[in-house]
Formats: C-alpha cells, structure tokens, sequence
C-alpha cells in the first residue's frame, strides 16, 4: 500500500504543478492548493512505511517525467532527444530506486 501512496501523490503533483503555472481565478487556484495538501498527504503516509529518502526521490522523479512529457503531448512543448535520454534515465533510476527499496519501515508505536 505505500507505493500506492508514492504513485498517487506523483499523479496529483501533476496537477499542482500545471496549476501552478495555468491557475488565473480564485476556483482554479483554489483546486491548485488541495492538490498540493492531497499530494503531501500521500507523501506524509507513504513516509510512515517506506524509507523517506526513496519516497521523496521517487515521487520527485515520476512526478518531473510525467510533467515533461504531459507538457510536450497536451502543451505542446519543444522535445529534444537529449532531454528524451535524460526523462529515460530518470524513469530508469526511479524503477531502479523501487526494485532495490524491498523493505518497509515497521509500523510506529502510539504511545
């Protein structure tokens, strides 16, 4: 279930970041902002059993490919094979960082 939460606080960045840079009302802002708690939250519960460095370098790095590519095919924005390479090998290094990461933080105490 944590890498649940790595997967969807990356697709929910999506969002933030494209509002981010397209809000202009107070509604679109307002969907920018609980996005960016919605992303966090996954990420504060993906924390509770994976390793946070691995959470934070994979949700960074799914997250920055994804806008990349999302920009080129809806935004329309230049591509060149050098940063295609590059998105590659962040894509590689984030399935990497996931294979290698087999052991869940245990469980915290309440107490």
């Amino acid at each position: 279930m944590p890498w649940i939460y790595v997967l969807f606080a990356a697709i929910v960045e999506v969002f933030w970041v494209i509002g981010l840079r397209y809000s202009s009302t107070l509604l679109e802002w307002l969907g920018t902002t609980v996005a960016i708690v919605f992303s966090f939250y996954f990420i504060i519960k993906a924390c509770e059993r994976l390793p946070s460095g691995t959470v934070y370098a994979v949700f960074t790095g799914s997250g920055a490919a994804a806008i990349v590519l999302i920009d080129f095919f809806v935004f329309n924005a230049n591509f060149s094979t050098p940063q295609f390479f590059l998105i590659g090998l962040i894509i590689i290094g984030v399935v990497g960082i996931k294979l290698t990461t087999d052991e869940e933080v245990p469980e915290r105490e309440a107490g």
